[in-house]
């Protein structure tokens, strides 16, 4: 019996359509080892997770394996009916989904679903399972695991329901993982501690894992091999030191030159330039257009003073019992015109809410906001907040969800034009056309619904509709978080260009600590709802004043051992 865990080999999938034959995956190879962690990294499309669903099991009718075979401990799983892959799907091989929100049962507490997996497979009892799930989820960094157990899915930020996909996937004491992604929607000290989990897991247990992502620091500092996949095939494949070092294939050169580095500063990042068009963003043509406002006497655009949001955490009909969660506490800190000001931190520490509150989605609980030197949170009538709304708009973290899929992408784009009453009749179609170009897409794309668009395609999207209102402030929270190098490098690019063109000011949220250094000209650091320092990028990320960002910073990626090939900046 071959001593390989996991042996793919020669896989082949396809999905017939009515228009032609898909191949998702042509005659891909790939072994996991005993202990061994191995990195599949690519651009999205190019077949990842459609190699992990294959082994599993998951893939989408009519999608199925047309050749090739599945191994595991030398036996064939590729040919097993339903009922053969579910007694080893979770059991034995055990999977890290992308998207927490859609693994989670939304009517069951988070208790209640690792209890239930672990005594299906482990057959403890009901005190046990529950001490176990405890246990789990204080190891993947859930604070105080003993009461958030009887909470709710929705009731967790974004990383914390990837923490408890995490623990769901730990609870059988897999022999192989197959991890999609699972640090995606991660602050860098999460992500650190999921990743010491799994290498842990890998040393001590010799369980085997495919690691899915397009972070290539996850990959430098985690991986043992490393797979390149493109378009359905793999492209280049051996040690990640070897890989990533001196990448031999074209497209693997092209995608580790679209990597941020943490110590080099660029102007503009490299694009893909391997087997695709470049994407370009035409910047001048949109600025002769736009309409400046004049600038604000102070150079400060928006201020923030003492600001505080609460949530119900326990409700009760009686007030006095009424528990309540302090996301945002006593916050303050400037803008200037024309700059990118940074907010990091850890998951739950109050970023995106604060960014909902500048946008009034939230409303605040204590403080002020100013804008241009004109308070906000005093704004009573419906035209002044209007007005205030018209000047901010916001990019948002999963562009699929913040677009109505009902409507066509010219509807999407053109509704806020038609609700601020900006422009009547053609105007509004040209204006519409205009930005679709300008962000690459075409003026055809507007007949499509968000649907047939990829993940960096929908975030182009979001960045038009943003854009159609002509904003002086730009709020993007985490804008990139889910998208794979190439399309960052892609969308990181029209925010430079539109903050040097247009003079835009920003406020950018990110967990990313590389593509911050690269965007901002001032960070501020969040910390359990407060901010805890603020300072210029550079003199934050070389000489940090407080314990947490020092902390934060070390937990950074290094990526000193990716290839610098083609790359051209300021070093750091």
């Amino acid at each position: 019996m071959s001593d390989t865990l996991l042996d793919i080999e020669g896989l082949s999938v396809h999905f017939p359509t009515r228009r032609k034959l898909f191949v998702a995956v042509n005659k891909a190879n790939l072994a996991v080892e005993p202990g061994e962690i191995h990195g599949l990294v690519g651009e999205s499309g190019a077949g990842k997770s459609t190699i992990g669903a294959a082994v599993m099991g998951l893939l989408d009718r009519p999608g199925h394996i047309a050749e090739g075979t599945v191994r595991f401990k030398g036996e064939a799983i590729s040919g097993r009916d339903a009922e053969g892959m579910r007694a080893l799907r979770g059991a034995k091989i055990s999977m890290i989904f992308q998207d927490p929100l859609t693994s989670l049962n939304p009517l069951l507490t988070v208790g209640q679903q690792l209890e239930e997996t672990i005594q299906f497979h482990l057959k403890l009892s009901d005190a046990d399972s529950k001490a176990r799930a405890i246990e789990l989820l204080d190891r993947v960094g859930i604070p105080n695991p003993s009461e958030r157990i009887n909470q709710y899915p929705h009731q967790f930020s974004g990383g914390m329901r990837q923490r408890v996909v995490i623990a769901l996937a730990l609870c059988s004491e897999p022999d192989v993982i197959i991890a999609d992604e699972p640090t995606t929607a991660l602050d860098v000290s999460i992500q650190a501690q999921i990743l010491d989990l799994i290498k842990e897991l890998a040393r001590e247990r010799q369980t085997g894992v495919i690691l899915i992502t397009h972070d290539m620091g996850v990959i430098a500092d985690t991986t043992d091999k490393v797979t390149v996949m493109y378009q359905g095939e793999v492209v280049e494949s051996g040690s990640t030191e070897q890989v990533l070092g001196a990448p031999q294939h074209e497209y693997t050169k092209s995608l580790i030159a679209a990597v941020p580095r943490p110590t080099l500063k660029v102007h503009r990042f490299p694009q893909l330039s391997y087997g695709g068009r470049q994407i370009t963003f035409e910047i001048e043509d949109l600025a002769r257009n736009w309409k400046r406002p004049e600038p604000t006497k102070s150079g400060t655009l928006l201020k923030v003073e003492g600001l505080t949001k609460t949530f119900l955490q326990s409700g009760s009909i009686i007030p006095s019992r009424r528990k309540y969660f302090t996301a945002v506490d006593q916050v303050s800190f400037d803008i200037r015109e024309g700059e990118v000001f940074g907010i990091v931190g850890e998951s739950g520490s109050g970023k995106s809410t604060v960014a909902r509150m500048i946008a009034t989605l939230y409303q605040t609980n204590g403080g002020k906001i100013f804008f241009d030197d004109r308070e906000v949170t005093s704004l009573k009538t419906a035209k002044d907040l209007e007005s205030y709304r018209r000047q901010i708009q916001m990019i948002f973290q999963d562009p699929f969800s913040s677009l109505n899929p009902r409507m066509r992408v010219d509807e999407i784009i053109a509704e806020p034009v038609r609700h601020h009453k900006l422009l009547e009749g053609d105007a509004i179609q040209h204006r519409v056309d205009e930005l679709l170009e300008r962000v690459g897409l075409g003026s055809e794309a507007g007949r499509k619904y968000p649907h047939e668009f990829s993940g960096g395609q929908r975030q182009r999207i979001s960045i038009a509709r943003a854009l159609a209102t002509q904003p002086r402030f730009l709020i993007c929270d985490e804008p990139t978080s889910a998208l794979d190098v190439s399309i960052q490098a892609q969308i990181l690019n029209i925010l430079k260009d539109l903050q040097e063109h247009l003079g835009l000011t920003m406020l950018f949220i990110s967990h990313d600590l590389p593509v911050v250094r690269q965007m901002c000209d001032r960070v501020g650091v969040m910390r359990q709802g407060q901010m805890v320092e603020v300072d210029d990028t550079e003199t934050l990320f070389a000489n940090p004043q407080q314990a947490y960002t020092q902390e934060l910073l070390s937990l950074m990626p290094r990526l000193e051992g990716l290839s610098t090939e083609g790359l051209e900046g300021e070093i750091v």
